[in-house]
């Protein structure tokens, strides 16, 4: 039986966890939260959490959208849906750190349910996590991937970690540079064969793992000295961040075009980024590092 009060009572307190484990972190950051109402159905709590001594910027947003049709994006691959009343509930993290040796990280884990009289629902969830470093460490790569490993353990099978690491690795690809946009990590979509319970689970364990799988990375890196040098190229491959959520990503493109709150849609987006015409890095610098090891999917469980 499909419980949507039960998903919505994880991702609120998801949320809530969340937003206090940064904060407890980090004591210099602001909170912001804004209560909004979608004008065509449901609504959310969109949490940005700024100006931290380690995060400069990171927000957790809950959204609960429903209405009686879907916009293009949710239809134009999948006709099945047209004509259908629907739901979409997700939670959407990004962590933005000040210190470019430690990396962007981002979140999701979502529902959705389209439903029409007198035929069966069509519904799955959704999500993963993945890692976007400045400066490459293969040991943090390393212990990224057992985290989203473990979080596979008992689903689906043996492959399931590999399949959606590599579907991880494909969605984060922009394809108009022709580059990975980090490490990878996990993402999934359309997920309903195991059953309404296997998948919630399965889910939830993508969430329960995302904090075991960052934090110790962020406190091992957050105290490395750094220079303007760092802090520019940080900015400049935040870039590449931005350009992904503007022009190939999903969830962006379904919010906008369902009408959703553009201020939450938009938090994902650095506070500070810069672009500079045909940069290289040098040969031989960690910079150059980032774009030859980092930046090509690999298996780093077997490195």
């Amino acid at each position: 039986m499909i419980d949507i009060d039960c998903i919505k009572r994880y991702l609120r307190s998801q949320q809530e966890r969340i937003c206090n484990t940064l904060i407890q972190m980090d004591k210099t950051l602001e909170l912001k939260e804004d209560n909004w109402v979608r004008e065509s159905g449901g609504g959310g709590r969109s949490r940005v959490m700024q100006k931290g001594n380690i995060f400069e910027q990171a927000g957790i947003n809950f959204s609960h959208v429903h209405g009686d049709s879907l916009p293009k994006s949710a239809t134009a691959h999948r006709v099945e849906l047209t004509g259908r009343s629907f739901q979409a509930l997700g939670n959407s993290l990004v962590i933005h750190p000040l210190n470019p040796y430690v990396p962007t990280t981002h979140m999701n884990i979502r529902f959705f349910i389209a439903e029409k009289e007198g035929a069966e629902p069509i519904w799955w969830f959704g999500g993963g996590f993945d890692l976007t470093p400045y400066y490459g460490f293969e040991e943090d790569a390393q212990y990224w991937h057992q985290k989203a490993r473990a979080a596979c353990d008992g689903f689906g099978g043996n492959d399931t970690y590999t399949k959606y690491k590599q579907w991880c690795d494909e969605y984060f690809h922009l394809k108009h540079r022709n580059e990975q946009r980090g490490i990878g990590g996990l993402f999934y979509d359309d997920l309903n064969e195991w059953g309404f319970e296997s998948c919630f689970e399965f889910t939830q364990s993508i969430g329960d793992q995302f904090l075991k799988a960052y934090l110790p990375i962020v406190i091992k890196r957050m105290e490395i000295p750094f220079s303007e040098r760092e802090r520019n190229f940080q900015l400049y491959r935040r870039g590449r961040y931005v350009e992904f959520n503007l022009i190939h990503d999903r969830g962006t493109l379904f919010g906008l075009q369902s009408g959703g709150r553009t201020e939450s849609i938009l938090m994902s987006l650095p506070p500070l980024v810069r672009w500079e015409y045909n940069w290289q890095p040098a040969h031989g610098t960690p910079e150059a590092e980032l774009y030859d090891i980092f930046l090509k999917p690999k298996d780093w469980l077997k490195t």
